[in-house]
């Protein structure tokens, strides 16, 4: 074995207490096996690397012979693969892979045997449906490219491979379908992940923040999901879809606004049931968003809007308030978004409990003491309620932070702020493209052919067309004509 190599090894070791050193005399030479046992098939090192280097100092000498099936690749039951950079060994040790210094050899072997803790299959945690799968992605990438590949059986199902991160070295799989992708879009992911230059990438998220082209924008222009179906049907739709070792989530792109208010429910249910919950979801998305801020600016600049019963119960809901209505709604918000927040990190079993309660008894305290107008505790559980229907968690996120640039202007600006930050709103969302794919298609531009599958949901028989915001369009046809 060269001392070089093996010592190189063992300075770039240094300080790694769990490294082990495992020295076997083969024909009166040297061999030395490194790995680190904690993330070691270890049974499978002793079965198939450990035992037969034994048994092989026991047999009768024959040191060429040797070297020979080493070369070949039969001496040892697995496959194992030359390195002739240490930097590299070192790499492939502290991911798990055992590396075996031969003494005269300028080059050494690694074997693909490592062992990582994970947890099994589960239930979907973030993205519940009542009708279909129910299987989630885990942190094992392995897994989740074989739960991928179990729904798509297909030799067009391509993956390549990316280590990203200066001191993780992550593994990131892109995935897609051949033919189906837009040729650009899979470029411009390809040499965005290979010129990424970063300490470490410890989720998804990461991945994303990264290759997001406008930074500022507080929309998101990747879709997340746990469902192996969610990404099988995208990639079926020409997307990209991003895996990554140590994430239960995958990124899938290009995405628009209607396809992140989507969930893959529609299409297991009848599409009666699907178009209809589909509407229901988009007008309470956009209640979530601006309930709030409209209340707040028609009682307090536009009250001559309202209908005389009605305002009068409200101005006597609000007659010992001593806040405006803006105040109030802020004091609500504030107080439901911490509600939410604790519900998160509370420990499940009672989470929901502690925000359910604290909710109800919060808001009765706050309007029995004069804090809060019940009419403001309704506008505020209503607009609650309606933010959990978006399916998706980033793009919720979003409408959150919104309703409060929202909530101020109409606060202050009366109904003038609320339309025209709307507006401004609407215009950014028109600019707005995901890796190329504008957000708004295929109402902005107007795609005729896509609305059978945005705001209602067509049978399945009349979509045999693939949407034209993330097909190839050679390769559009879906099913072939009746």
């Amino acid at each position: 074995m060269t001392a070089s190599i093996l010592d190189n090894i063992k300075e770039q070791l240094t300080g790694c207490s769990d490294a082990v050193y495992q020295s076997i005399i083969v024909y009166g030479h040297a061999c030395m096996l490194v790995y680190i046992p904690s993330i070691v098939d270890t049974l499978s090192l002793q079965e198939f690397v450990s035992s037969p280097l034994k048994s092989e100092a026991n047999s009768e000498p024959d040191w060429p012979r040797f070297l020979e099936r080493l070369d070949r690749g039969s001496a040892f039951a697995i496959p194992y693969i030359k390195v002739f950079d240490p930097d590299r060994a070192v790499e492939l040790i502290v991911s798990g892979n055992p590396v075996l210094c031969i003494e005269g050899l300028p080059y050494l072997y690694y074997f693909e045997i490592a062992h990582y803790q994970k947890r099994s299959v589960s239930e979907s945690q973030n993205e519940l449906v009542v009708i279909g799968p129910q299987e989630a992605f885990i942190e094992d990438i392995d897994t989740n490219l074989s739960l991928l590949r179990h729904k798509i059986k297909h030799a067009d199902l391509k993956t390549k491979h990316f280590s990203i991160g200066k001191y993780t070295k992550t593994d990131v799989y892109v995935v897609y379908i051949e033919g189906l992708y837009k040729p650009e879009l899979l470029t411009s992911i390809e040499d965005t992940l290979r010129n990424m230059s970063i300490d470490g990438v410890l989720g998804i998220s990461y991945l994303a923040e990264h290759m997001k082209q406008g930074h500022f924008s507080p929309f998101p222009v990747f879709q997340y999901t746990e469902r192996p179906d969610s990404v099988a049907a995208s990639l079926m739709e020409g997307r990209v879809g991003l895996l990554q070792d140590g994430t239960p989530s995958a990124l899938l792109t290009p995405v628009t606004l209607f396809s992140l208010l989507q969930s893959s429910e529609d299409y297991y249910q009848s599409f009666y049931a699907g178009s209809w919950i589909r509407l229901v979801r988009f007008f309470f998305s956009i209640i979530s968003m601006l309930l709030p801020a409209l209340y707040v600016a028609i009682t307090t600049f536009h009250s001559q809007i309202i209908p005389s019963d009605l305002l009068i119960t409200i101005a006597a809901a609000r007659e010992n308030i001593p806040f405006s209505a803006l105040t109030e709604a802020l004091i609500m918000e504030l107080t439901f978004e911490a509600l939410r927040e604790a519900g998160t990190r509370i420990p499940k079993p009672v989470g929901q409990t502690v925000s359910i309660i604290g909710g109800i008894v919060i808001g009765q305290a706050a309007v029995q003491a004069g804090i809060v107008s019940a009419p403001m505790v309704i506008v505020v559980s209503i607009t609650g309620i309606a933010s959990y229907i978006i399916p998706h968690l980033e793009l919720g996120l979003t409408f959150r932070l919104l309703r409060f640039v929202l909530l101020i202007l109409g606060g202050t600006m009366g109904l003038l702020g609320v339309f025209v930050a709307t507006f401004m709103i609407y215009g950014h969302l028109a600019n707005l493209k995901s890796f190329g794919t504008p957000y708004l298609q295929p109402i902005a531009p107007l795609v005729l052919q896509d609305l059978k599958d945005t705001l209602l949901r067509v049978p399945s028989p009349f979509m045999n067309k693939r949407s034209t915001s993330f097909t190839d369009r050679k390769n559009q046809r879906r099913q072939k004509r009746q």
